[in-house]
């Protein structure tokens, strides 16, 4: 399984895309940062994202895209920043009928190091560790694109069997909920 993944950002937005399945050994397809000027307007530099979020997803067709869930912080202003870029990347996944999935940093940090309070380094000697690299990938904002990477391969394919599960029991209970005669008063 191949998967994008996105940590959004509104002046640097980190892509990692990592091949692999539980089990077996990741590898790293393409990594880089998307970077748009904050002096530029806002509208400009979610198109920017977009295009280029849109050009990754159309060379490396991905079998699945995971974003970074936004969280709430203290500065509201790059929160917005942050959720505008996800939405962009969400957006690019949907318009492609790309499989997607949210993760919190947390959620990653859990997954790569084992604690969801993980600091940043402790995440890159592990993303380097788990892919193989030689040193830690630079800037954080791309050793953070391939955690989230790593979580969902990790963790996605789990969460999607329970999803569809889900999904079969509720599609059974109301097949046998309408097949069931019905006792009017």
């Amino acid at each position: 399984m191949l998967v994008l993944a996105v940590d959004p950002g509104l002046t640097r937005c980190g892509l990692g895309a990592v091949e692999g399945a539980p089990g077996t050994p990741l590898r790293v397809v393409d990594v880089g940062v998307l970077r748009t000027p904050p002096d530029a307007e806002i509208g400009v530099r979610l198109l920017e994202i977009e295009r280029g979020i849109g050009e990754w997803l159309d060379r490396l067709a991905p079998d699945a895209v995971a974003v970074e869930r936004v969280f709430s912080q203290h500065n509201v202003r790059t929160v917005m920043g942050t959720a505008q870029a996800a939405a962009m990347a969400i957006a690019c996944a949907a318009r492609r009928g790309i499989p997607l999935a949210l993760h919190t940093p947390s959620e990653v940090k859990a997954a790569v190091t084992g604690d969801g309070r993980a600091g940043k380094e402790q995440v890159a000697a592990m993303v380097t560790r788990v892919l193989r690299l030689s040193s830690p990938p630079k800037p954080a904002d791309t050793t953070d694109a391939l955690a989230l990477a790593i979580c969902h391969l990790w963790r996605g394919s789990a969460l999607d069997r329970l999803a569809s599960a889900v999904a079969q029991e509720r599609a059974r209970a109301a097949a046998a909920h309408r097949a069931s005669p019905r006792i009017r008063p």
